[in-house]
């Protein structure tokens, strides 16, 4: 089978690898659509960040170089596990866990002690066939597509985020960073009963989209003041919650800087370090709270896609074949903010 290979930055090859023998408790599944998420983008850029290189992960038993790939779905082709049928279109939520420690038995999967993703910390999906955890897939319905299901990764992202937050209904919300899971989070607000939903980033196709996916007001902050408008837009009182879905220093001060006293910053981008002002944050007596990953949230999504609720495929800007990933997905997303979601059919079908 083909499959695009890490090897380092800027290294990604598409190479032919002979399929492995299943083990008991794994599938094998025909990849329809992997997207590329930010994660791919960092490892391709300036990697490795969470792909394993000198010591191999623990549940995975794979360290570089592996193949890239955790937004995906697809088709059971061959299966060692006695409830997943050969045949099955299926979505795959691709974090491993050990099912062992305090946390997973606890049903907090996200936090394992051994938590990593299938094409991050293993062989991933942008590749004709993947091999995954029998725990790891989900049954589609008939009315869900595939071009949808590769995208309900990132909606988990969202939907966790969203859950874990202390949203209550009608509360005013920001959502700061309007990328795949920025995107994904102002519609997961909106479902879940969000009132006021602000969206801000500088990009005016990004924010365009924004407003398409539920956001009641957008905000072009390289035009505006974000803190102000916000201010304004909630007659004075600030947000109740703000979402910080960019990872950047700028964004992390504005999503503070919105919240109405008490008001809670949800930390969902990913970056190393930043400055925060603790007396600000203390005499307004704000909550910080972060979110990693996602647990027991993909039968909703796959739920309410189903019913028309939510359509993850609305923020897809691009569809690439395998050959085409590199120059077409990774390399456009870098150089073009209009791509948004890049979808790759490693086995060059337009299919459901």
């Amino acid at each position: 089978m083909k499959a695009l290979r890490w090897h380092g930055p800027r290294d990604l090859r598409l190479v032919d690898l002979v399929d492995s023998a299943l083990q008991p408790g794994e599938v094998r599944v025909r990849v329809a659509y992997c997207g590329i998420c930010g994660s791919d983008l960092h490892e391709y850029v300036d990697g490795p960040h969470a792909i394993p290189i000198d010591c191999a992960h623990p549940i995975s038993g794979r360290r570089a170089p592996l193949t890239l790939g955790h937004e995906f779905c697809g088709t059971v082709v061959e299966s060692a596990a006695l409830d997943i049928r050969v045949g099955a279109r299926v979505a795959i939520e691709p974090e491993y866990r050990c099912g062992t420690c305090d946390y997973c038995r606890q049903g907090q999967y996200n936090r394992c002690i051994s938590m990593g993703f299938v094409g991050l910390m293993g062989d991933g999906a942008l590749a004709e066939t993947v091999v995954v955890p029998a725990y790891t897939v989900h049954d589609l319905p008939d009315e869900v597509r595939f071009d949808q299901a590769a995208v309900l990764e990132p909606a988990a992202v969202a939907l966790h985020a969203v859950r874990t937050s202390g949203l209550r209904p009608g509360d005013a919300c920001a959502v700061f960073g309007m990328g795949p899971v920025g995107l994904l989070t102002v519609a997961m607000l909106r479902q879940c009963g969000a009132g006021e939903i602000i969206a801000v980033d500088v990009h005016a196709k990004r924010l365009a989209l924004a407003g398409a996916m539920g956001a009641s007001k957008t905000l072009d902050a390289s035009r505006e003041d974000s803190t102000s408008a916000i201010f304004a837009a909630t007659s004075g009182r600030g947000a109740a919650l703000a979402f910080e879905v960019a990872g950047l220093q700028a964004t992390v001060d504005s999503t503070l800087a919105c919240l109405r006293k008490g008001g809670e910053a949800v930390l969902v981008g990913l970056m190393g370090k930043a400055q925060m002002d603790i007396f600000d944050i203390v005499n307004r007596e704000l909550r910080l709270t972060a979110s990693v990953g996602y647990r027991n949230v993909f039968p909703t999504l796959i739920a309410w896609t189903a019913k028309g609720f939510i359509d993850p495929s609305a923020i897809v800007t691009r569809k690439v074949s395998l050959a085409q990933a590199v120059p077409q997905g990774f390399d456009a997303l870098i150089s073009d903010k209009d791509q948004v979601k890049v979808l790759v059919a490693p086995n060059g079908e337009d299919v459901r």
